[in-house]
Order: structure tokens, then sequence, then C-alpha cells
């Protein structure tokens, strides 16, 4: 009797000091006290019903003892910190004498809450560093494309800004279908590559995601989506004087299905297919909305306000676009797994990809299309990727402000078809060109980077009518070198 009277002692002081933990420790204490019960039940210490018990009770003090320290609410069921930092190094150069070799050096930061709720609702937001790249009136807000800062000017401070503030409602979430609802600036639902949309893009409106599970082998997943692009008068303008009016703004819409099949333990393969639209590509102008990349055919435009000629803060014209942006885009990937590789830590994947798109809203240059390998896959400790890719996106294809913003090439002057721009480096459309990149993940955390874009113009521009001969070779090499931590 002494001897069970102490063993049961021995026991509901370890309990206690694994609830003390619990409650002291406010995001490791699930995998510590699971450890430490781990090893009490391989002593033989407690049994695994009593385990099983003891982590129920310490699941159900933390909660409360969270609870009671920070506020909160009973409905809350958890939450999730993350982030990442990057350095980078990156230089522009070509074989035109015109553009002047361009190095930076750049960092970019980003910190993210997630909290859970019960009824399966989450909400989420996400801080990012930025440069910024608004126009006029907005000339403070951060680019869209980019969290990058510069190092520059003094060691000045630099800008946070909001890139993710969403809320998210998952209503059929258990057996086959799956159906969440999202609104706000989220991360993009679609599944597009940079080709289509640039990675670090985060529209803002409403999207509809989910998915149906056939059997084992076979899946589908599709996401539907409607965002604002502008809202009203741009710059206080008021509607019919050039900004965008309540009731003409411009917004996107699309939707994206994707078959997901895996063959065997060896090959796997997604088909998808899918369609973009943007309603009043009109009021898209370069008075209501940042004009960062070119490519797109656009006009000269005047606008009036109160009889006089208005222009945005800095410049001196503004452009309209002259086509619509109705894109229709499929793509599809095969992957190859091997059981090992040298140099490679696990199986081996192989993975073959393309996609191609057509916008009917345009009547020429308006196709593109990406075809690509990548041999491995990096983000685990000891594992790496090395990916090759030709692209070819036509002027008119899609919408030039929202494609991938590293992928660009030399205007060495500011003539270009029916579109007046800006002589110098752009991304955009009306790009040709290879990608080659290189990840290795030195540890789960920690992956070192390698990337480059060699490209030229499709359509290179015109002579300027100065009286004088320019190269107009538009070839441009992209070298970009990153150094990423996640946490």
């Amino acid at each position: 009797m002494k001897n069970m009277n102490a063993s049961n002692a021995m026991k509901l002081t370890l309990c206690a000091g694994v609830l003390t933990m619990a409650s002291l420790v406010s995001q490791g204490h699930a995998q510590s006290a699971d450890a430490l019960i781990d090893k009490l039940v391989e002593k033989g210490i407690l049994t695994v019903n009593e385990a099983s018990d003891l982590r129920d009770q310490a699941d159900k003090d933390f909660k409360t003892a969270f609870q009671a320290k920070t506020g909160m609410p009973d409905w809350v069921t958890g939450y999730k910190f993350s982030g990442d930092l990057r350095g980078r190094f990156e230089q522009y150069s070509s074989d035109n004498n015109l553009l002047i070799d361009q190095v930076r050096y750049r960092y970019r930061v980003r910190v993210g809450l997630t909290v859970n709720m019960m009824d399966n609702l989450e909400a989420g937001l996400r801080l990012t560093s930025a440069d910024a790249k608004g126009i006029g009136s907005q000339s403070s807000a951060g680019n869209p494309f980019s969290g990058n800062s510069t190092l520059q000017d003094n060691f000045t401070k630099k800008g946070i800004y909001i890139d993710a503030a969403y809320g998210k409602w998952t209503p059929i979430g258990e057996g086959s279908w799956l159906l969440a609802a999202t609104v706000g600036k989220m991360d993009n639902p679609f599944q597009f590559t940079p080709m289509v949309f640039d990675p670090n893009l985060t529209p803002e409106g409403g999207a509809l995601t989910g998915g149906y599970t056939i059997n084992d082998k076979h899946s589908l997943a599709f996401a539907g989506g409607a965002f604002m692009m502008d809202a009203e008068g741009a710059f206080g303008l008021p509607p019919g004087s050039g900004g965008a009016s309540s009731t003409h703004a411009p917004f996107m819409y699309g939707g994206q299905i994707l078959w997901n099949a895996k063959w065997n333990d060896k090959w796997s393969s997604t088909v998808g297919i899918g369609a973009l639209a943007i309603v009043n590509p009109e009021e898209l102008t370069t008075a209501n909305v940042p004009a960062i990349h070119q490519g797109n055919t656009r006009t000269l435009q005047t606008i009036y306000y109160l009889s006089s000629p208005y222009y945005p803060a800095g410049s001196s014209t503004i452009t309209a676009l002259v086509y619509n942006y109705t894109p229709l885009i499929a793509d599809a990937s095969v992957t190859y797994t091997a059981d090992s590789f040298p140099f490679y830590t696990g199986a081996f994947p192989i993975n073959f990809a393309g996609e191609f798109m057509n916008n009917p809203g345009a009547p020429k240059d308006n196709n593109a299309f990406w075809v690509g390998v990548t041999f491995g896959k990096s983000g685990t400790k000891k594992t790496w990727d090395l990916r090759y890719r030709y692209e070819y996106l036509e002027a008119d294809a899609w919408y030039d402000q929202m494609v991938d913003d590293d992928n660009g090439a030399f205007y060495a002057t500011s003539a270009y078809s029916s579109y007046t721009g800006s002589a110098g480096w752009y991304a955009g459309t009306n790009v040709k060109g290879h990608l080659v990149k290189l990840n290795y993940s030195f540890t789960d955390s920690l992956t070192f980077s390698v990337t480059c874009f060699l490209n030229d113009l499709i359509i290179p521009p015109t002579q300027n009518t100065s009286g004088y001969v320019v190269n107009l070779n538009s070839s441009a090499i992209h070298f970009m070198a990153d150094m990423m931590w996640k946490f």
C-alpha cells in the first residue's frame, strides 16, 4: 500500500510539473510536454491511458491559463506565427551600352499571424517590408509585386506595409469535399505561374476555393474569385473626369480547375484550365493606378478637370489601355520521382511543365507560353532544385501589371509601337527568354538561391525622331543571389 501511494504521488508530481510547464510556455508547450509524457510511458512510470488523460488535461489547462493571461476569447482554438527574412544581391546588365549596369543590395522581411477559431473560421494578417511604388496622392503606397527594400539614402528607415489581411470560413472540410470562402487581401487563390501573376501579388476581394477527392489517386481542385483593381475617382477626381467612378470601377474575376493524378509511386501529373477577365480596363490609366511594368498597347489620353488638362504628379502624360484582357489559360505538368540521386537527400522528383495563354480581347500579339524542367525540390535540409524555363510572352497576351516583375528586358528608347513608354529596363509583357534558377537548402530554415533571367523584347522599340541613330539591342541579364531564413 505504501508503494502504491508513493507511485501515485510521483505521478501526481510529474503531472503537476507537466501542466505547469504547459501553462508557462506559449508556443512550444505541446511538443515539450508530449516528449516528456512519451518518455514517462517508455520508462513504465505512466500507462498509455494515463498518458492520454494527462495530454488532454495539459491541453485544457494550457488553454485556460493562456486565455487568462492574454484575454483570448473562448472561441479561439489556436494561433500560429510565421515569417521569413531574405537578403539579396541584384544586378542588371546588357550588351547594349545604353543600359548602365546596376547593382542593388536589398532585404525583405515578412511576419504573419494566423488565428484559428471554432466553426472552421480563420483570420490572418501579414506585414512586409517594401519600397513605395504609388502615384500622386498615393505615392507612399507599397510595391504590389515586391517586399524588397533597397539599402540606400544614408540609412533611412524603411517602410512596413500590410501584405495580407483576410477572413476565411471553411463550411465543408471533411470527407471528399472541401470548400472555403475568403475575403480581404489574400494570397493568390489561383495556381497560375509567374507568367500570369507575380508570386508576391496579394489580390483584394473575395474568393472561393475547394476540391473533390475522387479516390486515392485522383482529385480535383478549383478556385474562383473577384478582385477590385481600383475604386473611386483617382486623386479625388469626380466620376467622368478620368478617375475611376464607383459605377465603372475596374475589377478582375476568373476561375481555374485542376486535375491532380498520382498514377503510381513514380509518376504523377497535373492538368489545369482557367480563364480571367478585367472589367472596365479603360479605367486603368496611368492617372489611376501605378504603371510599373510595360508592354501593353496603350494610347495617349488627355483628362480635363475644371476645364484644365490634368496629369498625375511626376508625369506630363496619361496613357490608357487599348484592348480588353480576357485570357484563356491551360497548363500541364508531369513528375517522375526517382528513388535517389547523387548529392540529394531522399526521393528525387523530376518535373516537366508548361503553360499556354491566349487573349481573344486583342487582335494580335495575344499569345504566350512557357516550357520548362525542374530537377529536385528544395525546402528541407540538404535538398536542392535546378530549374530551366523558356518563356514567350507577347505584348497583349495579358495585362502587363500582373506578371512577374523580375522577368524583363531593355527598352533603348521610349518609342514602342503605338505606346509611348519609357526607356530603361522594364518587366512586363512583350518579353521572351530564358530562366535558370538553383536553390539549395542548408537546413530546413535556411535556403540559398541563384536566379538568372536572359531576355529580349519580342517587338523592339523604334528609333527616336531626334535625328541620331540609337542601338536598339534589347537583350538584358537580370541576376539575383538570395539567402532566405524562414521562421
